[in-house]
C-alpha cells in the first residue's frame, strides 16, 4: 500500500518535484564523501553538510512551479536539475585536478582555457560519475514511456510561493547552523572548502558571484591613494643587495625552463634503485648552481598561469580565478621582458607547444612585453608528436632551436614543458626501458615518475645543445617547478615512497609537498644549496639583481633571496604561511593549526613569544595578499611608471609573423647581428641530438622552417596547409 501511495504521489507535480530534490540531495551527499575532502570532523558538521544542498535545490527546481503550463513546468524543473547537476559535476572534475572548487571568474573565463583542454579532462572521469546523471536519464525515459505522467492540475501562485518560502527557510536554517559551528564564516573566509562544507556548492557559487561583483565595483572606483599605500609597503620591503652576487650575470642570456607539475620530492628520489631525474639531480648539486631546497610554489586557482605571473611580475595571482584569463588582456604590467628590454636591450620569447589562447597567453604576453610567442603553430603538427596539453617536451626543445638561434642576444626566453602534466600519459615508444616505475595502487603516481623521467631526459638534451653551440658560456639558466603534480588526495599513497607513513600523514605533510625545484645555473655563479624558505614571488627580484638591475623602483612583493638581509617566509594564495620556524594553516594568528616546521609537530601550547611571532607573520601575509590583489584587481600600475621604464605598447607585437620579424632584423643588422646563427655563420640545429622516437628519420623538422610560418607560403590558421608543407602538418 505504501508503495502504491508513493507511486501515486510521484505522479503529481509536487511528488515529481520532491523526487528531483531528494535524488539530487543524495547525489550531492555521495559526491561530498566520495569526491571532496571537506574535513568534516564531528556529527554536527555531517548534519550541516547533509542539509546544505536542500534549500538551494528547492529554490532552483521550484522555479518550474511558476510556469502554469504543465509540460513547460516539468521541462523547467528538469532543466534546473540538469544545471544543478552540471555545476556539481564540473566542481567534481575541477576538484580532482586542482583540489579546489570552481569560482564565478573561472566559469566566466572558461572559454579562454577550454581550447587547451584535451585528454587530461577525459582522464579525470570515473565510473562513479555515471551515478550523477543516471537518475535524470531514467526519469526522462520514464516520462517518455509515460510511466511518469505529467500532472495536468493547475497550481496557481500559492503552491510555488509556499515552495519558495520553504526553500528559503531551509536555506536560512542551514546558514544559522553553519554560523553556530563556524562563526563569521562568510566574513573571514580563507578556504573555499569551508563554505562548501557548511553551505553547499550552490550557495558558494552565489556567494562567490556576489563577492566578484563587489570586487568589480571596487575596481571601477580605483584611485591613486590606494597605489600610494602599495608603493609604501613594497618600498619598505626592499633589501640591500649581496655584492658577491649582484651583477654576476650582467648581460648574459636568460633561459627559464618551466617544469610542468614538477615537485621537489622528485629531486634525488630513487624508484626501484634508479634515480627518477638523474640529470636535474646533477644540476641541483652542480658547483655552479644556486639550488633551493625549501622553495614553495604559492599558486592559486590560476595554477600554471599564477606561477608565470609571479615569475614575471613578483605579484600574486588573484584570489578567485586566473589573473591571466580574468585581467591579463587589459592590465598594465611591469614584467621581466619589458624591464630587461629597458635595462639591457634584451629580446624576449616564450616557447610552448600548446594553443596560444590557453590561459589567454597570446594577450598577456603582449602586455608583458614579450617580442615573440612560439605556440603550437610553430611546431610539428604530426599527431604522434603531441600528448595531453601540447607537443612532447623532447620535440618542443628540439624544434625550438631553429627559432632560438635567430634571436638577437642577449635574450630572455621561457620554455614551458607539458609532458609532465596530468594525467601523466606516455606513449609506449617514449618510455625508457631501463627505468621501472613504482607499482602503487594509484596509476597517476606510477605514471608521474615516468613522465618526470622523460622530462629530465628532455632537459638533458637541451643542455647538451647549449654546451655544443657555445650558448652555455653566455647564459644563465633558471629551472623551476610551477606547482604540484600529485594532489593531496594522492599523498597518502605516495607517502612510503618519500619516506613517510600514510598513517601519520597530516596537513603539515601536505604543505611540505608544495615545495618545487628552483635552480639558477651559470658558469659565472658560485653554487650552493640554500635551505632557507623561499617562494615563486621572490624569483624576479633575485634574477634582476644577478643581472645587475636594481628593483628599487618597481612594485614587487618578493625579495632578493641572496640578500644578506633576506627574512625567510612565504604566504600561499590560500593564506597558509611557512617560515623557518612555523607552518601556519588557516585562521588568524595562533587560532589556526600551527606546526613547528623543523620537527613537523603541531604546537598546542603557545609561548608569549610564539604568539607574537605568529601574529606578525599572519599580518604580513594578509597585507601582501591584500595589496597585491588591490594592485592587480584595480589595475593600479597604469597610474605609475618607474624611472627608466617605458610602459608596454602591446600593439607592436604580432605573434603570427615571429620568423619574418627575426629574419628582417638579421638582414638589417647584417654583420652586427648577435644571433647565434650569425655568429656560427650557419645553422646550429645539427648540434641538437635527441633520442625522441618520433623524430627518427625526420631531422628536417628540426632544421626546416615550415612554410606556414616562414612567409614563403603564409597560411592563415583556419586554412589548410599547402601541399609542400603537408608533411609537416599531417
Amino acid at each position: 500500500m505504501k508503495k502504491k501511495n508513493l507511486i501515486k504521489f510521484i505522479q503529481t507535480r509536487t511528488g515529481f518535484f520532491c523526487l528531483l530534490v531528494v535524488l539530487f540531495t543524495l547525489k550531492y551527499i555521495f559526491a561530498a564523501y566520495h569526491d571532496f575532502n571537506l574535513g568534516i570532523s564531528d556529527p554536527y558538521q555531517h548534519i550541516i553538510m547533509w542539509l546544505s544542498p536542500i534549500g538551494t535545490t528547492i529554490l532552483l527546481i521550484g522555479i518550474g512551479f511558476y510556469f502554469p503550463k504543465p509540460i513547460v513546468s516539468y521541462c523547467v524543473m528538469l532543466l534546473m536539475d540538469f544545471a544543478d547537476t552540471g555545476l556539481l559535476f564540473a566542481n567534481i572534475l575541477n576538484y580532482r585536478q586542482f583540489s579546489d572548487f570552481i569560482t564565478v571568474k573561472t566559469i566566466a573565463n572558461a572559454g579562454k582555457v577550454a581550447p587547451g583542454l584535451g585528454k587530461s579532462a577525459v582522464a579525470l572521469l570515473q565510473f562513479s560519475d555515471l551515478f550523477l546523471w543516471l537518475d535524470l536519464i531514467v526519469i526522462i525515459g520514464l516520462l517518455l514511456a509515460r510511466k511518469i505522467k505529467i500532472d495536468q492540475k493547475s497550481y496557481g501562485l500559492l503552491t510555488p510561493f509556499a515552495i519558495t518560502s520553504f526553500g528559503a527557510v531551509v536555506l536560512s536554517l542551514n546558514v544559522f547552523m553553519a554560523e553556530s559551528s563556524r562563526p563569521r564564516l562568510l566574513g573571514t573566509t580563507f578556504d573555499r572548502s569551508y563554505i562548501v562544507k557548511y553551505l553547499g556548492i550552490n550557495t558558494f557559487t552565489i556567494y562567490d558571484g556576489v563577492k566578484n561583483e563587489q570586487t568589480e565595483q571596487v575596481n571601477r572606483n580605483a584611485n591613486t591613494a590606494d597605489l600610494n599605500k602599495i608603493l609604501a609597503y613594497t618600498k619598505k620591503g626592499k633589501l640591500t643587495v649581496n655584492p658577491q652576487y649582484y651583477g654576476v650575470a650582467k648581460g648574459k642570456n636568460v633561459i627559464v625552463i618551466h617544469l610542468e607539475s614538477f615537485q621537489q620530492f622528485l629531486i634525488d628520489l630513487k624508484v626501484n634503485g634508479k634515480e627518477v631525474t638523474p640529470f636535474l639531480n646533477s644540476i641541483y648539486h652542480n658547483r655552479h648552481s644556486l639550488s633551493f631546497a625549501n622553495f614553495y610554489h604559492q599558486v592559486g586557482i590560476g595554477r600554471t598561469s599564477d606561477a608565470e605571473n609571479m615569475l614575471e611580475t613578483s605579484t600574486f595571482g588573484i584570489s578567485d580565478g586566473s589573473l591571466f584569463t580574468a585581467l591579463g588582456s587589459s592590465n598594465t604590467f611591469q614584467a621581466a621582458p619589458q624591464i630587461l628590454r629597458e635595462h639591457g636591450n634584451y629580446t624576449s620569447a616564450v616557447f610552448h607547444g600548446n594553443v596560444g589562447s590557453f590561459w589567454n597567453r597570446d594577450d598577456v604576453y603582449k602586455n608583458m612585453g614579450y617580442n615573440y610567442f612560439f605556440d603550437q603553430n610553430y611546431f610539428s603538427y604530426d599527431r604522434s608528436d603531441r600528448i595531453g596539453y601540447g607537443i612532447k617536451d623532447k620535440i618542443m626543445f628540439a624544434e625550438s632551436v631553429k627559432y632560438l638561434e635567430r634571436m638577437q642576444q642577449p635574450f630572455y626566453t621561457k620554455f614551458i614543458t607539458v609532458t609532465n602534466h596530468t594525467p601523466f600519459d606516455m606513449d609506449e615508444e617514449d618510455l625508457d626501458p631501463s627505468f621501472k616505475t613504482a607499482d602503487t595502487t594509484d596509476k597517476s603516481i606510477n605514471n608521474y615518475f615516468e613522465t618526470a623521467h622523460y622530462l629530465d631526459q628532455a632537459v638533458r638534451e637541451f643542455f647538451n645543445y647549449l654546451d655544443r653551440s657555445g650558448l652555455s658560456k653566455n647564459t644563465m639558466v633558471v629551472i623551476y617547478g610551477d606547482h604540484y603534480g600529485l594532489s593531496n588526495s594522492e599523498n597518502e599513497t605516495l607517502a612510503p615512497i618519500v619516506g613517510e607513513s600514510s598513517d601519520t600523514w597530516n596537513s603539515y605533510n601536505n604543505v611540505q609537498m608544495q615545495r618545487v625545484p628552483f635552480m639558477i645555473y651559470s658558469p659565472k655563479i658560485k653554487g650552493a644549496i640554500k635551505h632557507e624558505v623561499a617562494g615563486e614571488i621572490d624569483v624576479l627580484p633575485t634574477l634582476l639583481h644577478l643581472l645587475g638591475i636594481s628593483n628599487r623602483h618597481y612594485v614587487q612583493f618578493g625579495n632578493d633571496l641572496l640578500s644578506p638581509k633576506y627574512k625567510p617566509w612565504i604566504v600561499f594564495r590560500n593564506g597558509t604561511i611557512v617560515s623557518q620556524k612555523y607552518v601556519i594553516i588557516g585562521g588568524k594568528g595562533q587560532k589556526g593549526v600551527v606546526y613547528d616546521r623543523q620537527s613537523g609537530k603541531q604546537i598546542i601550547n603557545f609561548t608569549q613569544q610564539e604568539k607574537i611571532e605568529i601574529a606578525a607573520l599572519a599580518k604580513k601575509g594578509k597585507l601582501s595578499l591584500k595589496y597585491s590583489d588591490l594592485l592587480n584587481n584595480h589595475n593600479l600600475l597604469r597610474f605609475y611608471t618607474p624611472t627608466g621604464f617605458k610602459p608596454v605598447d602591446p600593439g607592436q607585437f604580432d605573434y603570427l609573423t615571429n620568423f619574418q620579424q627575426m629574419e628582417e632584423i638579421r638582414e638589417k643588422l647584417k654583420g652586427h647581428s648577435t644571433a647565434l646563427i650569425t655568429k656560427h655563420h650557419k645553422s646550429t640545429t645539427s648540434l641538437y641530438k635527441t633520442d625522441a622516437a618520433e623524430l627518427s628519420g625526420r631531422h628536417e623538422e628540426i632544421t626546416d622552417i615550415p612554410d606556414s610560418v616562414s612567409g614563403n607560403h603564409l597560411v592563415e590558421k583556419k586554412n589548410k596547409p599547402s601541399k609542400k608543407s603537408r608533411k609537416f602538418y599531417n
